[in-house]
């Protein structure tokens, strides 16, 4: 069974655009269900995260086996291109009350 998650991704501004989106592309490959994807841009950071001041900032909402989440989420904090990401899984409401 499948599990709804958030994933929001703050890369490095000084990439090349082709060298963006592969990380974006690879990390999407942790994917089982791609629901939406938001490229909100280059955007101001709130302050300094290893001396950048600006981030590339990519939003996705999909469906991923808990299997896998591990193995996307050393991925992600592997990456020297990625300044932050939030990794959330996102709770469905039931049916049942």
């Amino acid at each position: 069974m499948n599990n709804n998650y958030y994933l929001t991704l703050l890369v490095k501004t000084d990439l090349p655009e082709k060298t963006r989106t592969e990380i974006i592309e690879a990390a999407k490959k942790g994917f089982a269900v791609l629901k939406k994807e938001e490229l909100w841009g280059e955007r101001d950071l709130a302050y300094p995260i290893q001396h950048e001041k600006k981030a590339y900032y990519a939003h996705f909402e999909f469906e991923g086996d808990p299997a896998t989440i591990p193995s996307l989420d050393k991925s992600l904090r592997l990456n020297e291109d990625i300044i932050r990401y939030l990794l959330l899984r996102v709770e469905t409401k039931s049916s049942k009350k």
